[in-house]
């Protein structure tokens, strides 16, 4: 067996090193998963996940949580309306989708970040995950690599994955490769209690989501679990336009001011959102590796998830590619079709990068969609169709 003695490293307790973790170990592969967190309870930010059949959903039933999840799901989450900048609705499945059914392919649940997190941590052996462990370098050693932490801390591993998002500190180990701008960037807000802080927008998203459209400009949000509303206000702007607007982004007057002239056309039902979202608002420019990205596998080391492939969200494909690269890693690395670990890796490697690229390419596009003149229209066409099919 080519990981028989072996000892594997995670860097990154997200989704996806998560799920890696739990399906090596169901082979009984030894396994750590080294997480920057202090602990198991650290806040865990971000709108709630709609996982799809062939990626999210394929590695829960692979890694026998199904029922764990149906548990921990937000039924009629999924549920979302479409409308304009002076929030006229102009569509809705609010009342169509009555029937959780996972057995049907356009089925894509809903689940907090924190919920799913907590059901990987507690799925694992016990000490899987070594908190407090904020990777900074490694070093070849032997066979391996040998990790260094911002604790003072080192370890040994044969095999090295990274799956540290975005930023990654390992993915210069293999390539030197960035992404690039897609030329839009998100504002993000959470509102607490959103019952009581904003009735009204929350009573016009009901419990699911909101996609609004208007003058090249959007406002996405959902409905959590805890009774939050997350939201992000949608533009296209220069790539440092966190630095150059000169906004604080501590200060609600301040930013309701700049969406009020910013969203000038917008109807002011959209104001609650700023005058009760809990600071600080965070800025997010929006990237995507190049859709031709390649590099030479090594045996040692490889990465998933935002550390490979960050894209935009306008696809929903983040977290999925991620447990989606966890499962076939996972059996690239443990089938015996291929005799050694770089074969197997090379393999995994080829096949995340042509997912990835095909799914970058469809959130670029439709980034360009959503932001564009004709974009409530285009959307509507696309939903209405979906919806008759």
């Amino acid at each position: 067996m080519k990981l028989q003695n072996k000892e594997i490293a995670i860097v990154g307790g997200g989704p996806g090193g998560l799920t890696l973790a739990k399906l090596l170990q169901q082979e009984k592969i030894k396994v750590k998963v080294y997480e920057r967190d202090l602990n198991k309870n650290a806040r865990v930010q971000g709108s709630p996940l709609d996982l799809h059949k062939e990626s999210g959903l394929a590695a829960i039933i692979k890694a026998n949580l199904l029922e764990e999840f149906k548990n921990n799901f937000l039924p009629k989450a999924d549920r979302k309306k479409i409308m304009d900048e002076n929030a006229e609705v102009f569509f809705s499945d609010h009342e169509i989708k009555i029937e959780e059914n996972f057995g049907n392919p356009h089925f894509r649940p809903e689940i907090d970040r924190g919920a799913l997190r907590k059901i990987l941590l507690e799925s694992l052996q016990p000490e899987t995950v070594v908190w407090n462990s904020h990777f900074i370098a490694m070093d070849k050693q032997g066979d391996g690599w040998l990790l260094h932490f911002k604790n003072g801390n080192s370890t040994y591993a044969d095999i090295v994955i990274a799956a540290d998002g975005a930023n990654s500190k390992i993915r210069p180990y293999l390539t030197d490769i960035e992404p690039f701008y897609s030329g839009i960037t998100m504002l993000e807000g959470t509102i607490y209690d959103a019952q009581n802080t904003v009735p009204k927008i929350f009573a016009l998203l009901n419990g699911g989501k909101i996609m609004a459209f208007g003058n090249k400009k959007d406002i996405l949000m959902g409905q959590k679990g805890n009774g939050e509303i997350g939201f992000y206000a949608s533009f296209k702007a220069d790539e440092h336009w966190e630095v150059n607007s000169g906004l604080n982004f501590n200060a609600k007057a301040e930013l309701l001011e700049w969406f009020k002239t910013t969203y000038a056309e917008w109807s002011t039902i959209w104001h609650e959102l700023f005058e009760n979202t809990v600071v600080p608002f965070v800025p997010r420019p929006i990237y995507c590796m190049p859709l031709d990205q390649t590099w030479d596998a090594l045996p040692n080391l490889t990465m998933l998830g935002d550390a490979a492939h960050v894209m935009p969200p306008f696809a929903g494909e983040g977290v999925n590619m991620a447990m989606r690269d966890a499962l076939e890693l996972c059996e690239c690395l443990t089938c015996k079709q291929y005799s050694t670990l770089q074969e197997a890796i090379s393999a995994y490697e080829i096949s995340m990068r042509k997912r990835a690229a095909n799914a970058a390419k469809e959130s670029l596009d439709n980034g360009e969609i959503m932001h564009g003149e004709k974009a409530l229209a285009t959307i509507l066409e696309f939903f209405n169709g979906h919806l008759q099919t």
